[in-house]
């Protein structure tokens, strides 16, 4: 077993001691749990911690790819495995990693990265979303697998975890050999990550939710597999199979989502494969995008990874027949997502309560640049959470129910058609909780305020004596905003330039958007201006950043 003693020295994983005797995860907070039915998100912690302050940040980071098997010096045609005798100096495999390539992450990448963060972030944040997956350049039996994966946690572990740290990782497609049989082992892997009360949950379908901050703020971590159309030993989500392990899956979603709406808590819906047409399944699609509409009063974001790159989404609409394809390059999906915010109303038409925005970060694995963000969120000014308890109860927000779309298809005429007769489109009827005043429409406690990306330009330049760089790619904040308020992102991690922009008023290179937050209006307004031909600079801005300058 050659990768598993590679996996074990290489990422720091001495023994599997440091999983068996793992701390537990816990939210932030001081008071004890009052107890709670298994899986409905209450009861979700042991321990009680002393008091933490909140940060309002925390770290996305997704796709870390980790390969026992790359090896400098070697070919980027042979996957960075192996040489290749007739190209001996052309795309050769860098000593940490290489850009731009097919090739996965080396472990001194994997190792880099994660102990940069920890040295730099990890007394930043509050907790991390990890939209997990592994080496998918080479077959890997499932010892190897379940190996890599050991050696992540662990140090993750000891980065975060240890630090009182919560980390939510999401099951990838490259983290599984067989699906649908890999639970048990992902049970016991994820011991530390995953709440007590939703093991038995997760051992059935590898999906969870995370109390983060009790009564407040929640995590849900997606099995996306089950949606995902590449997955040959599932329905996907066909009306009427109630079997199907998709369907298993909403319909716990649903529980989840119409609880923390109960409960009025906030959530981030994470998962590996995101939501499009090109990724799921039809039916499982319309489910998610249901749900995604249905509950926008409750959920502040939806994080993914899998694409390598960064995107946005913005029309999930059920009823929208377009289908979001990428032709089978990226090139295509940045002229699919132009169509796509070329398409959107103008000023006072938008129906705001029709939209939800699916965030696609960038990924560790060097098929761009090597990248994660930090996301900042409104915390009102740093409250503390000890003692902190809603009052309830609570009157619930006015509810806009559900209707035909008349420009999009009359329901109650297509609906008796065979084709759309037996689909989940026929047959969703409940109203939607949209409002207004929720966080995730406008400024407020909870709202995603913006993120900070960062990625390492000299990759390819790295070597022993030269060590490889994080820096700023950009931010979505308005430059002024980071000059008043350091608790978007500490000025220490800002460039000298865009710190003078910020103190002097001016403009900066690494701020283009200048986005006030990150509610779904605010993400609207981007993509209308992203989609005028006539802001030349800004769409070259956005095309650089979304495949990290490798376009």
């Amino acid at each position: 077993m050659k990768a598993l003693s590679i996996a074990f020295v290489v990422l720091g994983l001495r023994s599997i001691a440091g999983v068996l005797g793992a701390a537990i995860q816990v939210p932030l907070s001081t008071t004890p749990s009052t107890g709670g039915v298994e899986g409905d998100g209450e009861g979700d912690w042991e321990i009680a911690k002393p008091n933490k302050r909140l940060h309002g940040r925390f770290l996305h980071i997704t796709d870390i790819h980790p390969d026992g098997h790359y090896r400098a010096g070697t070919a980027e045609i042979k996957a960075c495995h192996r040489k290749h005798p007739s190209n001996k100096k052309k795309n050769v495999a860098g000593y940490y990693g290489t850009a731009y390539s097919s090739c996965d992450s080396s472990f001194r990448l994997a190792n880099f990265t994660l102990d940069y963060i920890g040295k730099n972030w990890a007394s930043e944040i509050d907790f991390v979303v990890c939209t997990h997956d592994n080496d998918h350049s080479f077959p890997r039996t499932p010892e190897e697998i379940f190996d890599l994966n050991r050696a992540v946690t662990a140090k993750m572990e000891k980065i975060f975890v240890k630090r009182g740290i919560p980390v939510v990782p999401s099951l990838g497609n490259n983290d599984i050999w067989r699906p649908n049989r890999v639970t048990t082992e992902f049970l016991s892997i994820w011991e530390s990550f995953i709440p007590f009360t939703y093991r038995q949950v997760f051992h059935r379908g590898a999906y969870y939710s995370r109390t983060i901050i009790p009564d407040e703020l929640a995590i849900i971590s997606l099995n996306t597999l089950y949606f995902y159309d590449s997955n040959s030993v599932v329905n996907g989500c066909p009306w009427g199979d109630e079997d199907d392990p998709g369907n298993l899956e909403m319909d716990w979603l649903e529980v989840q989502l119409e609880s923390y709406h109960q409960r009025d808590m906030k959530v981030y819906v994470t998962g590996h494969v995101p939501p499009s047409p090109g990724n799921y399944f039809p039916e499982c699609f319309v489910r998610y995008s249901e749900l995604a509409l249905r509950y926008q009063n409750v959920i502040l974001g939806h994080l993914f990874g899998f694409f390598f790159l960064e995107s946005i989404d913005l029309d999930i609409i059920p009823d929208n027949e377009k289908e979001m394809r990428t032709a089978g390059n990226d090139l295509a999906l940045y002229d699919v997502l132009l169509a796509e915010y070329s398409a959107l109303p103008k000023g006072k038409k938008t129906n705001y309560d029709e939209y939800a925005v699916v965030n696609v970060a960038p990924s560790v694995v060097p098929d761009y640049l090597p990248s994660f963000r930090i996301y900042s969120y409104n915390n009102s000014e740093g409250m503390t959470t000890a003692g902190k308890r809603k009052k309830h109860p609570k009157k619930p927000p006015k509810r806009k129910h559900g209707r035909d779309r008349g420009e999009r298809g009359d329901k109650k005429k297509h609906c008796k058609e065979a084709k759309y007769r037996n689909s989940w489109k026929c047959h969703l009827k409940a109203p939607w909780n949209s409002d207004e005043e929720a966080p995730s429409r406008t400024n407020r406690q909870w709202s995603p305020l913006g993120y900070a990306q960062y990625n390492m330009p000299n990759l390819d330049e790295a070597n022993k004596t030269v060590k490889p760089v994080f820096e700023l790619e950009y931010v979505t904040f308005p430059v002024e905003t980071l000059g008043k308020e350091e608790e978007l992102i500490p000025l220490r991690h800002l460039p000298a330039e865009l710190k003078a922009a910020a103190a002097e008023g001016g403009k900066s290179r690494y701020a283009p958007y200048s986005m006030a937050d990150l509610t779904v209006p605010s993400w609207v307004q981007l993509a209308r201006k992203v989609a005028d031909e006539r802001r030349v600079k800004l769409r070259k801005r956005y095309k650089k950043y979304m495949f990290g300058g490798g376009y």
